[in-house]
């Protein structure tokens, strides 16, 4: 009876297990399909953090070049006129000159020095002295086209590069900007102060370098102060 009542077991518990099965493999294919998808959304995941990254960086080099350019640009300013410097200039000169070699055409030079300025600095201190800068930059400024060039190239010196203009214009205009700086006054402290200025001219030509050119402008304006020191002591 016992071995009897055992072989009548096997059968139902091999049925039990048969009955098992499908749910067990379902649970396991599911299971490996779980396995085989868990590692791709960390994956996703990286791969989504990796372009962040990227354009965050992206974003920051462009901020980055924005800032060099503007910081470029503010290396060729004047920090009390808001001219170009004598760098910025220089730059510019270059660039003039390249042009008048390659295409004929024609551009001056005018060197400004304002007359008797260490007085007004020696009398009213410095911070009169820059009204009086920036007083003459505002007037230099107005005095030229669009398409010319005002720089602050020295403590109390100051260029003008004129385009398209011949040399008989050039001196005109020379003198017409002494002649708007001696009608300025700048204002400081309660007191009213007033310059002059000397302004010589220089054509550029072919073969011309900044430094040529500059040098002639420079003598002429040298000339023109000696005329009007000697102007007015007579």
């Amino acid at each position: 009876m016992p071995k009897h009542s055992g072989s009548k077991s096997r059968p139902a518990k091999a049925r039990a297990i048969s009955a098992r099965r499908p749910a067990a493999v379902r649970e396991r294919a599911a299971a490996a399909v779980e396995r085989r998808a868990a590692p791709r959304r960390p994956a996703r995941s990286a791969a989504m953090q990796l372009a962040a990254e990227l354009e965050r960086l992206e974003n920051e080099l462009v901020a980055a070049h924005s800032r060099m350019t503007a910081l470029e640009a503010r290396a060729e300013v004047d920090p009390l006129t808001e001219l170009i410097n004598r760098r910025g200039f220089e730059r510019e000169l270059k660039r003039a000159l390249a042009y008048v070699k390659r295409y004929g055409a024609s551009a001056a030079l005018v060197y400004l020095d304002l007359d008797s300025f260490k007085p007004i600095n020696d009398r009213h201190g410095h911070a009169a002295g820059d009204a009086v800068l920036k007083a003459a930059a505002m007037v230099l400024a107005r005095q030229v086209r669009s398409s010319d060039l005002v720089a602050r190239i020295g403590g109390d010196e100051f260029v003008a590069l004129l385009w398209h203009i011949e040399e008989e214009d050039a001196q005109a205009k020379a003198r017409a900007l002494e002649t708007a700086v001696a009608r300025m006054t700048a204002t400081h402290g309660g007191a009213t102060l007033s310059i002059g200025v000397s302004a010589g001219a220089a054509m550029l030509l072919p073969l011309d370098t900044p430094a040529s050119v500059l040098e002639r402008a420079d003598r002429a304006m040298y000339a023109r102060k000696s005329a009007r020191r000697t102007a007015l002591s007579a």
